[in-house]
């Protein structure tokens, strides 16, 4: 355990999650101003001890770290973008916020012409996550900076460190995203599809948590690992899941969910893409080759 005296943080933006990093930061003994738009939010964090900052600029002179947590960045331009420069001079503006990995690299260029230091941040875990063991961020930017306030970020999660280009987060965390929502709306297609026959989303939970489990586990049998050599070596082997083999199996997804009276959008879509990587000339190939179709502007 540190020595150390926690250091003051501001938090702009009480949200779900920026009311839960206030409070985590709280429970760990740092000194918390914070500020919102709807003043109102702030009163349960004032309860517990936190200090409301009267404006943006009240806020950016409560200390050197100002961790945001709004919608996307456009959010900080009109929070931050009227402020006098001088508010945010030798200021450390840690932003969690989502947006895309270039519009960051513009905010940290933004910052760096008022003399603030930006770092970037993808939180990967939901507002109740925070400040718990499995709670990880990942960040970009300035180490040396990161380093200096590693303390009170750790406070809210585990920091996993990318490099620094500003945008690396919001690459890592855009990925991470796309992974979990494509997994869990296919779990929501299979219970619909199951439902139509009386299953119950209880009885398919388990099923899935062992196919996932089974995809990702860490030995050389588990699929993933599999893939991921496949993409290294640039060599998909069709053997044993040819592509044009897929394209006929994904039809027959689609045709099922019609035949169920469900939504078919999402799995055409799929079938599309198995089927436009099949006309590219990977048919005879494996299910990993349809990445040299996702690697394909405007495919």
């Amino acid at each position: 355990m540190s020595d150390r005296t926690p250091e003051p943080v501001t938090v702009i933006g009480l949200g779900a999650m920026g009311a839960a990093m206030a409070t985590t930061l709280l429970t760990a003994g740092h000194p918390v101003t914070v500020w919102n738009r709807t003043a109102a939010k702030a009163e349960p964090l004032v309860a517990r001890g936190a200090t409301l900052a009267a404006s943006p600029t009240q806020a950016l002179a409560a200390g050197e770290l100002v961790v945001l947590s709004l919608v996307d960045y456009a959010a900080m331009d009109a929070i931050l973008g009227d402020v006098d420069p001088a508010a945010l001079r030798g200021r450390v503006l840690a932003n969690l916020s989502s947006d895309t990995p270039e519009r960051l690299r513009a905010a940290h260029r933004w910052a760096a012409e008022r003399g603030a230091v930006l770092l970037t941040g993808g939180i990967m875990v939901p507002p109740p996550g925070i400040g718990q063991p499995e709670a990880y961020t990942f960040y970009a930017g300035d180490e040396a900076v990161l380093d200096a306030h590693r303390e009170a970020l750790s406070a809210l999660s585990r920091i996993d460190y990318r490099g620094e280009d500003p945008g690396l987060a919001m690459l890592w965390y855009q990925a991470m995203i796309a992974v979990f929502w494509l997994s869990m709306t296919g779990y929501f297609h299979s219970v619909a599809l199951l439902e139509t026959a009386g299953v119950p989303a209880a009885e398919v939970r388990p099923y899935v948590a062992e196919l996932l489990g089974g995809l990702a586990a860490d030995s050389s049998m588990g699929f993933l690992n599999h893939l991921t050599a496949e993409i290294e070596n640039g060599v998909y082997d069709g053997e044993f899941n040819n592509l044009d083999m897929q394209v006929v199996g994904a039809r027959h997804v689609v045709d099922a969910f019609a035949d169920a009276g469900l939504s078919t959008s999402l799995p055409t879509a799929l079938w599309e893409l198995f089927r436009r990587t099949s006309e590219a000339g990977h048919g005879a190939e494996g299910l990993t080759s349809v990445i040299e179709l996702v690697r394909r502007q405007g495919e």
